[in-house]
């Protein structure tokens, strides 16, 4: 549906070629079967790391359509979804404050911004709001680091996807993303 409408929108013609799966559509491609196949960014940069010349492949930097990926978890298992969206919050504001795997337990010591303070554990119970101990997001962030250094260390420039952040920078670094306040 997705290329569809870019596609009409954009006054260009095409022949579809409906495909069930993922493997389905990467061996059609590379059969040559088809001229391109779509899914998100790092679907795509996954895929093409896997063929035996991966430069010989493009990924065209037209974003199509806006469909956030994020955590998963079980319908009804509520804790758990609270610890997944919460971490995944305080790895995007540990991004914007600063905070990485380096510098995460020195900052958990105090510093002058009270939402750092609660979200390193130094200040308020918000790890006691999701059953965990108060310090839980400095265990999360010395472990992998925040979410941009998450992001290069899998995904970014240096590795064999080589996806550039776009719109999945922070919100004030030209992305559109941001993770509510720690509160």
């Amino acid at each position: 549906m997705n290329l569809a409408d870019y596609f009409r929108a954009n006054g260009i013609t095409y022949e579809p070629v409906p495909i069930e799966t993922n493997e389905e559509a990467r061996k059609a491609y590379e059969a040559e079967r088809c001229d391109a196949y779509t899914t998100d960014a790092s679907g795509l940069a996954a895929t093409r790391s896997t063929f035996p010349d991966p430069k010989a492949h493009m990924i065209f930097p037209e974003i199509i359509s806006k469909e956030p990926l994020g955590p998963l978890v079980r319908q009804g298992d509520d804790q758990w979804a609270d610890i997944a969206r919460w971490t995944l919050n305080a790895l995007i504001n540990a991004e914007e404050f600063g905070i990485t795997a380096a510098n995460a337990e020195e900052m958990a010591k105090g510093t002058e911004n009270p939402e750092i303070n609660r979200m390193l554990g130094s200040e308020g119970s918000l790890g006691d709001m999701i059953g965990l101990p108060n310090d839980w997001a400095v265990h999360a962030i010395k472990a992998e680091g925040n979410y941009g250094e998450i992001f290069e260390r899998y995904l970014g420039k240096s590795t064999p996807l080589a996806l550039e952040r776009g719109l999945n920078a922070l919100w004030n670094n030209g992305g559109i993303l941001y993770a509510p306040p720690m509160r």
